[in-house]
């Protein structure tokens, strides 16, 4: 191996330990989090974890971890969850409903009930900003998204339930029961738009053709909000199913999607209307469902060879929401 491959092989290495850390983290955001043990989630020395963290994140373990869990109790709040201040607070591990509201203050400027109650004018706004309306041109023409006929798949629905979205966006939404999967991913830090499709087309697209898995279902999962978390801060995983026995690579690492209760919408249409899509779910049907998300993330679910229609250039995918009873 020459030294700029294993250089790079290192770099893979190392990346791949922290996505472990930073997977661990939101899975356990509730419950404290030691620098040693999550060393130990990555195989870092424990003496110099704490450096190896700000130096591949820009910011320490202690403000990482503070930021994470402020944005999911935002999160939470945002999706109406029928729940106390301080049963949020102790769901994102604070001690105190008071520590939270501190914090929560400090980070976003109200208070977390004022948050929640200030959620639809917000989305409003955010909607207006980025043109969200079905025929606005600033969501991003390039993201890969698929067409997955799942009903082969998928025979544990329960009730499936029909709602029309407003304003031209027609979606019927099924609460079915997902089957956990294996996924080998690729994340990719920094401003969503149109740099998740270019992820898409040059590295992961070439990599599932090299390993047989063109046709294979794929998973896209935006894990922070861009209203909340800084740009440049923000994950978004790209995800792809493969069995059991799939070897490791170098450029990717594996974990496994829960299974579970889903709110599942097909989406099918012009790529610029895909996050009005997302806002009509989230705004208009999800309150008005009798559930509430639960703290597994959504995602898009699609099949990269039917991710467009050459003919007509819609895109079509599953978008998915994990939800409980209120």
């Amino acid at each position: 191996m020459t030294s700029k491959a294993s250089a790079q092989a290192s770099r893979a290495e190392y990346t791949r330990r922290m996505n472990r850390v930073l997977n661990y983290i939101d899975a356990h955001l509730e419950q404290p989090l030691d620098g040693a043990e999550l060393a130990d989630v990555a195989n870092f020395s424990r003496f110099h974890f704490h450096r190896i963290f700000t130096a591949l994140m820009d910011e320490t373990l202690g403000s990482y971890i503070r930021r994470r869990r402020l944005e999911k109790a935002a999160f939470r709040l945002s999706c109406g969850q029928d729940e106390t201040v301080l049963e949020t607070a102790l769901a994102t591990g604070f001690g105190s409903a008071e520590a939270f509201a501190r914090a929560f203050k400090l980070r976003f400027g109200c208070t977390p009930s004022q948050w929640r109650a200030d959620t639809p004018r917000r989305m409003a706004q955010q909607a207006a900003a980025l043109d969200l309306r079905p025929g606005g041109q600033k969501s991003n023409p390039d993201q890969v998204f698929g067409n997955l006929d799942q009903a082969s798949r998928i025979a544990l629905a329960e009730d499936d339930v029909s709602y029309r979205a407003t304003k031209g966006t027609a979606m019927e939404v099924r609460i079915i029961e997902l089957p956990a999967a294996r996924v080998a991913y690729q994340r990719l830090i920094g401003p969503y738009g149109p740099a998740i499709g270019e992820f898409w087309r040059n590295r992961i697209a070439p990599w599932m053709q090299s390993h047989g898995l063109s046709d294979a279902t794929c998973y896209g999962i935006a894990y922070h909000d861009p209203s909340v978390t800084p740009a440049s801060k923000c994950q978004y995983d790209a995800c792809v199913e493969v069995a059991e026995d799939f070897p490791g690579s170098e450029k990717t690492d594996h974990q496994v999607l829960p299974g579970g209760r889903y709110a599942v919408a097909h989406f099918k249409g012009k790529p610029e209307t895909i996050a009005a899509a997302w806002t009509w779910l989230t705004r208009e049907w999800l309150p008005s469902s009798g559930l509430q998300c639960d703290d597994r993330p959504c995602f898009e679910m699609f099949s990269a060879a039917m991710a467009r229609d050459p003919e007509t250039g819609e895109l079509s995918c599953d978008i998915c929401i994990p939800v409980r009873a209120l």
